[in-house]
């Protein structure tokens, strides 16, 4: 069985993180992924954090699975010989240069278009078209920029960012689907066309229940479900909620059995209407469900941080897991706070694939999170990222140069 992207070919001009986390979902799903980087240096991440002096560092192999690395010197008149080559065949072309810079290359929209009616042109920026289009964004900017830190943390504290790196990867995620959709159309249209996916537009389409949340605050000045009812104060925007749930079932973190010694035995817990009756029988507290205080989702809601009290005496003597089988027993929704060593080490996140080990080269074996999304009749093989330049000479050969043009130009520094 092929895979659902064989014979699509991306010329990958992304580096970092937004860019190539939407360049390897499409080598996950069978896309031939050639990653542009310049002679020496490669993507700036192959060098950071690094853990083994010399050698890729994770955030690059992590982030680069599936692709070839080809060495170009854009700025030479035979570099960029080589790379209107590679845009006469290939299919897509990512970037996620700073505005502008893909056109100071000489790759304007126009030229691009002459090279190859069909190519799509796929961006990540920081904003869209207005005052800020011409920013510099990362991360925490984006996340800061879309609305997700003014809401995220406790009504005392600072906004806070979330560790969900929610405006590389998550824009990455939204382009690679643009990009999917912008091939399907080109079988109609048969033209290629430019998909955008600005950080801020990402990061905001992830939080829009906070912008669901905006509109039902203009509109009555109060929420019911956000901790500060009834005895806080709500002001003309959205409040930071600490562990509320987004979707109008109360819900908070609690603490477990060890918590003294382990920052993460807590247990998330939602106090769902239809098991209320269970969650009082559970918990020894089935006189609540006389109590009008209690017995009705309305009558709770200016209790919740009492009633969440009650229930975290129940969980601290249990542990998280030891809850997690008591509660779901019941069909009363919950999770417990799994660290990332405790993700790492899931056996059944090792058998599906959303944790791989994949061996490298240089660095040996290393863990890595696998393709997110299952395909039934295309399942993803996760191969480790590439060496510098690796393929260089295998893609030239591609595209019809001899093995004396490759040294030729390798001895001019072109490659």
């Amino acid at each position: 069985m092929g895979k659902a992207l064989d014979g699509v070919r991306i010329l990958d001009f992304t580096h970092v993180q937004s860019g190539p986390t939407c360049t390897q979902l499409l080598a996950w799903f069978g896309a031939d992924v050639i990653k542009v980087e310049r002679a020496g240096e490669g993507d700036i991440t192959r060098g950071q954090l690094r853990d083994i002096p010399d050698v890729d560092s994770l955030y690059f192999t992590m982030l680069n699975h599936n692709k070839r690395s080809i060495t170009v010197d854009a700025k030479n008149p035979k570099g960029k010989q080589v790379l209107e080559a590679l845009v006469k065949q290939c299919d897509v072309l990512v970037e996620n240069f700073a505005p502008g810079a893909l056109d100071r290359m000489g790759f304007t929209w126009e030229r691009i278009q002459q090279l190859n009616p069909r190519m799509i042109v796929a961006s990540v920026k920081g904003f869209g078209p207005g005052p800020y289009e011409d920013c510099k964004v990362y991360e925490n900017v984006a996340q800061c920029a879309g609305g997700a830190a003014s809401t995220t943390g406790f009504d005392d504290g600072p906004p806070l960012v979330t560790g969900a790196q929610i405006g590389d990867s998550g824009t990455g995620l939204h382009l690679a689907l643009g990009i999917v959709a912008a091939l399907y159309q080109r079988n109609t249209t048969g033209r290629g066309q430019r998909v955008l996916a600005a950080m801020q537009d990402g990061v905001l389409n992830l939080c829009r229940v906070k912008l669901r949340d905006q509109q039902r605050l203009a509109r009555t000045g109060v929420m019911e479900e956000y901790p500060q009812y009834p005895n806080g104060t709500f002001g003309d925007a959205v409040p930071r909620a600490g562990n509320a749930s987004g979707g109008g079932q109360p819900g908070w973190i609690l603490k477990c059995k060890g918590w003294e010694t382990d920052p993460n035995a807590y247990i998330y817990f939602i106090t769902q209407a239809p098991v209320w009756k269970d969650i009082c029988k559970v918990i020894g507290r089935e006189e609540w469900l006389t109590d009008p205080r209690y017995a009705t989702p309305k009558g709770r809601l200016p209790h919740l941080m009492e009633i969440f009290g009650e229930i975290e005496q129940w969980t601290m003597t249990k542990t998280k897991f030891e809850a997690m089988d008591l509660l779901n027993a019941y069909d009363i929704p919950c999770g417990p706070i799994l660290s990332m060593k405790e993700l790492a080490e899931e056996p059944s996140l090792r058998k599906t694939g959303t944790v791989v080990e994949v061996d490298h080269p240089k660095r040996g074996k290393y863990l890595t999170v696998g393709n997110p999304i299952k395909l039934s009749d295309s399942p993803t093989e996760v191969l480790r990222s590439p060496l510098l330049g690796e393929h260089t000479d295998e893609v030239l050969k591609e595209l019809g140069y001899s093995s004396e043009a490759i040294e030729a130009l390798r001895a001019e520094r072109v490659i």
